[in-house]
């Protein structure tokens, strides 16, 4: 057999050079035909090439076709090396020995294939992205990316000099996915895909389905192990649980606390300073402010380009997940931010993946964010929708993440979110509503739910749309979106604003205090004091309080002692526990020096207890999400500003609150109880171990009084612009 069999016709030798063949494993590699085999390698730089049997033995050199870097060969009859290795001498010097990427099969089961092609599987991220495996004894990296429209798909590194012409991918038609096993490639290779698009343009992209990614400015992916996944956890299931005590300590792991040289802690050092903090004070979950990868630290995460990828900036992925198992010991949940609603135009990102607006929708009137110019994903398409659903199991099974927070949810229901007439696409009924996104959001939770029944989503969601916190109907074509719980950004909203009112001007809007109410109950309610309420000039939680600095302490004592008291699970941004002057800045640490003041220390005293007096009461937290837990004793008291209600835990104990949202303390002030007996004094806001004027209680015993409807009342001491709770312990 001659050496004019192995070689390749002169336009698919320029298809070669120009990294523009259509099936480049036709070509390259080991080819058995007729008396032998031929063998082809297309390695530019490359001054010599060797083929060696499995032991190193030398077979054959190849030689350069025409003088390109197409180097072949044809071996005789009985010679069938179906396993070899190359040896190259380089043109720059240096001698390198490897095996042939090219010698390997396709390495997609056709199961998941099937499934990929389908939009059906539920962890495309086992088989897409980079893996290292070991195929044939020999060890490398499996790479795998979805790109159904592009003209060809090269894996480029520091390995092949970033150069596109030497590992170019296989299509797998069936599914539109490009793969390649590259023997010798481990993990902390650096990596992208160079793309030649349907419209002819090359793209260098970063792996949709990286596990590790560059710190910016750089945006190269990096090849990292899959973590091994988590069992499903029966603690975490009850922790999270709707009759749960659940108050959640919301943070920026940029700008809780810093190093001495202004440095960003590691996830590990996180791991040893921010959760024993976070369970000092009572708090039962951290969620954290988005940790997959970002270019713009300015987006604080909310505009990711690495949906797989724990950020940098704080270490490794096992550096993460040793931050969550820290959560986890310590009984602490963590629920992450998460951003389905819209990605960045970043040239390395999924913008125009493959030449074409494949995880986009082509349409600006869709497909553009015009608040945060970024970009909307294509839920109507199936492979976008698995590759987001896929990515929060991701997170729950190979990090441990209690749930996901997802941010942005009004944006996604509705096509016309801030935007005028004519610049919005109706639906196919002509309405408003998308759904697409609703759809996906019922398939995504569904996924959650029934995969991992310990975990809990929560929706971002401002507007009016109904049973965002319901389950979904059987078929999913129905019912709520079955998320677990709902920010109540309408109770944050009419408090922070009934609260800016000097208090004389406060009996004039009492319905804005106690409207939430009369809604309370139509979704399962996180209450909500986020990182949103205290920057872009809002100022802090105190800065927004009335009066001088006394009152405003008091003012903001009141507003947590209300909020521990009403219905709802609890969420509190990171610093409002000690009560900052300024607004948060993400480029600093916290002021903690302000906890060397007795204001700001009596302050996060109080959040603990309030933590603490939360989990030790079932009435404050049992029925949160039933209107049988909650009862007013008296709401109409508006030239007063007073609140009397009573929470209640199943057995039928209770927790008697009092608020007084004046200035004036009132001496003698009787109040309704619903059973007779002694009344003790469980926690009072207006305390002076948490800076309070000391208008406080002891033990009260009841009367057999009629007052507020209740048989029996008792006569207290009202702290002023405070909050006191009572139980009954006898």
């Amino acid at each position: 057999m001659g050496p004019d069999l192995a070689r390749v016709a002169p336009e698919s030798l320029q298809s070669l050079l120009q990294a523009s063949h259509a099936d480049p494993f036709a070509l390259l590699g080991a080819h058995p035909v007729a008396g032998g085999m031929v063998l082809r390698t297309l390695l530019p730089g490359a001054q010599a090439v060797v083929v060696l049997d499995i032991d190193g033995r030398p077979l054959l050199e190849l030689q350069p076709q025409d003088g390109s870097p197409l180097f072949i060969g044809a071996l005789p009859g009985g010679s069938h090396p179906l396993r070899y290795r190359l040896h190259v001498r380089w043109s720059g010097g240096g001698e390198t020995r490897f095996d042939d990427a090219y010698r390997f099969g396709a390495l997609i089961e056709d199961l998941d294939v099937w499934l990929l092609a389908e939009g059906s599987h539920h962890r495309p991220y086992e088989w897409l992205g980079a893996h290292p495996v070991t195929v044939d004894g020999v060890a490398g990296t499996r790479f795998a990316v979805w790109a159904p429209n592009a003209r060809r798909v090269s894996v480029v590194g520091g390995f092949n000099a970033w150069d596109g012409r030497r590992h170019m991918m296989r299509q797998r038609r069936e599914c539109g996915v490009w793969e390649i096993f590259l023997p010798g490639i481990g993990e902390g290779e650096l990596y992208k895909y160079e793309i030649l698009g349907v419209d002819g343009v090359v793209r260098l992209k970063a792996d949709p389905f990286a596990f590790r990614a560059e710190l910016r400015p750089h945006t190269a992916s990096v090849v990292q192990r899959l973590l091994p996944g988590l069992a499903i956890d029966e603690a975490r299931r009850r922790a999270n649980a709707l009759d749960a005590p659940i108050s959640i300590y919301e943070v920026h792991l940029g700008s809780w606390q810093r190093k001495e040289d202004g440095g960003w802690l590691s996830y590990r050092e996180l791991a040893e300073r921010l959760v024993p903090y976070a369970v000092g004070l009572g708090f039962t979950h951290l969620e954290l402010l988005p940790v997959h990868e970002h270019p713009f630290d300015g987006s604080w995460g909310y505009q990711p380009t690495g949906l797989y990828a724990p950020s940098a900036r704080f270490g490794t992925p096992e550096d993460f997940r040793a931050f969550t198992d820290a959560a986890r010991a310590a009984g602490l949940g963590v629920i992450l931010d998460w951003v389905p609603a819209h990605f960045p135009s970043d040239a390395h990102g999924l913008a125009e993946f493959d030449g074409t607006h494949l995880y986009e929708h082509a349409d600006p009137r869709e497909g553009f964010h015009q608040d945060w110019n970024t970009l909307i994903y294509n839920y109507g398409r199936a492979e976008v929708r698995n590759y987001l659903a896929s990515n929060a199991l991701y997170w729950i099974e190979r990090f441990g993440a209690d749930g996901l927070r997802v941010d942005a949810v009004a944006s996604m229901l509705y096509r016309d979110y801030s935007r005028r007439e004519g610049e919005w696409v109706p639906n196919r009924f002509g309405g408003r509503e998308n759904l697409e996104a609703i759809d996906f959001l019922r398939r995504m939770n569904h996924l959650v739910g029934t995969q991992r029944p310990e975990a809990i989503t929560l929706a971002e969601e401002s507007t009016a749309f109904p049973a965002v916190s319901r389950p979904p109907s059987p078929d999913l074509q129905g019912g709520g979106l079955g998320f677990h719980y709902k920010w109540n950004m309408g109770w944050m909203n009419d408090l922070l604003a009934y609260l800016a009112r000097d208090p004389v001007h406060r009996k004039h809007h009492h319905d804005q205090l106690r409207f939430s109410l009369a809604y309370a109950f139509s979704e399962n309610f996180v209450l909500p004091l986020s990182h949103d309420e205290v920057v872009h000039g809002k100022g802090s939680l105190l800065a927004k309080m009335p009066g001088d600095v006394w009152q405003k302490f008091a003012n903001l004592r009141l507003l947590y002692g209300y909020m521990w008291a009403h219905p709802g699970k609890k969420l509190l941004f990171m610093g409002c526990e000690f009560a900052p002057w300024s607004e948060w800045n993400a480029d600093a640490s916290l002021p903690w020096e302000l906890l060397g003041h007795a204001p700001h220390a009596g302050m996060q005293r109080l959040v603990r207890d309030l933590n603490r007096v939360l989990r030790s009461h079932p009435a404050l937290y049992e029925q949160d999400t039933a209107s049988e837990g909650f009862r007013w004793i008296s709401h109409d008291d508006a030239a007063h500003s007073v609140l009397v209600f009573e929470r209640r835990a199943r057995d039928g104990r209770s927790v008697v609150v009092a608020c007084n949202f004046t200035p004036l303390a009132r001496e003698g002030w009787r109040i309704g109880v619903p059973a007779a007996g002694t009344w003790r004094e469980l926690l009072n806001t207006d305390d002076p171990v948490y800076g309070g004027s000391g208008v406080t209680n002891g033990a009260l015993r009841s009367e057999a009084l009629p007052w507020q409807g209740e048989a029996q009342s008792i006569v207290l001491r009202l702290p002023p612009l405070g909050v006191a709770m009572f139980v009954r312990v006898d």
